[in-house]
């Protein structure tokens, strides 16, 4: 088995703390559905939110998501002008049988401008 890191970034429309656990909790379990991983897989889950972000941590997702047992982190993304703002990324490490060419990085709103590269099919992701 190996380890494999999944990509993904959603954004929001204001710092509100709803929008940011719900905008996180859907992006997770995006990434989860399109990879087909189980709690017990992921090694740990990284997470970042852009500085205009202050209301929560997006980690708290995890309740909607029911991963008592993962180890999750959040970072402040650096500030770079011109960055998308109110945008929360996340890097989910996973142990896996997949080639690295089979993981399905997932963007979602304004941040499938961020790696068009990595979506197969923007107008498809909900």
């Amino acid at each position: 088995m190996l380890v494999r890191g999944i990509r993904g970034a959603i954004t929001v429309v204001s710092d509100d703390k709803e929008l940011v656990i719900a905008a996180t909790a859907r992006l997770l379990k995006k990434m989860q559905q399109e990879n087909q991983f189980r709690e017990g897989d992921i090694i740990s889950v990284f997470l970042s939110a852009t500085p205009d972000i202050k209301s929560v941590f997006p980690a708290e997702a995890r309740r909607l998501l029911q991963w008592d047992m993962v180890p999750l982190m959040c970072f402040q993304e650096i500030d770079v002008a011109g960055a998308l703002p109110l945008c929360i990324r996340a890097m989910v490490h996973i142990n896996s049988d997949k080639e690295q060419d089979e993981i399905k990085h997932i963007y979602l709103e304004e941040a499938r401008s961020l790696r068009k590269d990595l979506i197969e099919s923007p107008a498809i992701l909900p």
